[in-house]
């Protein structure tokens, strides 16, 4: 039997933030977490979502963008939502999927030049990271 937690990042896109959670939990989470994310409406996973994680090391340049139709009839401990659209969008899992809601502002929404857009992805990076990281504790010390 699988003991690590299922968890599913959901955004609108499946393109950006919810891509680089998903590499971040994999790093993260090594052999306790099963990481998948995808989207309300998916379109491509951005360049620019895969520079600012290979700057930090991880990379997701192997990655899809992914409907959550694909994944609807899998079980998930928990589905994060982290964008409102997908929050307001997302399907009913089955199983006791528990859900949380993080606002994180849309990286790929930014224009300018490269380094304006390039900032917003490594703040959207930065505070996804502060927040797993504080989910994986909490969680960690209520399963472990």
């Amino acid at each position: 039997m699988d003991d690590r937690l299922k968890i599913l990042i959901l955004c609108t896109g499946n393109s950006a933030r919810s891509q680089m959670a998903e590499g971040l939990l994999r790093d993260k989470g090594g052999n306790l977490i099963e990481a998948a994310s995808a989207g309300v409406a998916p379109t491509r996973v951005r360049p620019e979502a895969i520079l600012a994680m290979k700057e930090i090391g991880i990379d997701i340049s192997n990655h899809r963008s992914k409907s959550v139709d694909e994944l609807i009839t899998q079980s998930f401990d928990y589905v994060i939502t982290v964008c409102d659209s997908a929050n307001e969008l997302c399907p009913a899992f089955p199983g006791r999927c528990r859900r949380i809601h993080w606002s994180i502002d849309d990286p790929a929404a930014v224009s300018g030049d490269g380094q304006k857009v390039m900032g917003a992805f490594r703040r959207a990076r930065d505070e996804l990271s502060e927040r797993l990281d504080r989910f994986i504790e909490t969680e960690m010390n209520l399963v472990g």
